[in-house]
């Protein structure tokens, strides 16, 4: 096999297309499933950015500060976020136990209502992939980026 076809080169004219951009298009899609089933959920006060705060474990005892590393966004970013979930119910920023100087990320119950709702709508999105797939395709793409996400991490 050549490397060109490890590549995903084409002998055509055709435009390569690179993994990473078809992943963005399947992330983009998984993202407005959940967006779309967290707002007929009832959450309509939300946008796709503060969805985006979920990611699996959750939020839950977090300082905004290592969230705003795993998203790679700068802390008033995430700050302003947090803020506005906090002025809506669904958290609070209480003082860490080992450092009362840090705040720590703490959802409340509806804060924890949500986080069901978006890993439900995840879970949908990813039983569609699957449906899309079929399940040995499905179960070698999961495999390949279980492999994938534990070499790169």
């Amino acid at each position: 096999m050549s490397s060109d076809s490890l590549l995903g080169g084409n002998p055509s004219d055709e435009p390569i297309r690179y993994i990473g951009a078809m992943l963005r298009v399947v992330w983009q899609w998984v993202r407005d499933q959940l967006q779309a089933g967290v707002a007929i959920a009832g959450y309509d006060d939300l946008s796709a950015a503060h969805v985006a705060l979920w990611r699996h474990p959750g939020l839950d005892g977090l300082r905004p500060s290592q969230l705003a590393e795993q998203l790679g966004i700068t802390k008033q970013s995430v700050n302003d976020l947090l803020g506005h979930l906090e002025r809506r119910g669904y958290l609070e920023r209480v003082p860490d136990a080992a450092d009362g100087r840090v705040r720590v990320i703490r959802l409340t119950p509806l804060g924890r209502q949500l986080e069901q709702t978006i890993y439900s709508e995840a879970q949908a999105a990813q039983m569609r992939i699957a449906e899309i797939l079929g399940p040995q395709r499905f179960a070698q793409l999961h495999s390949s980026l279980e492999l994938l996400v534990e070499v790169l991490s």
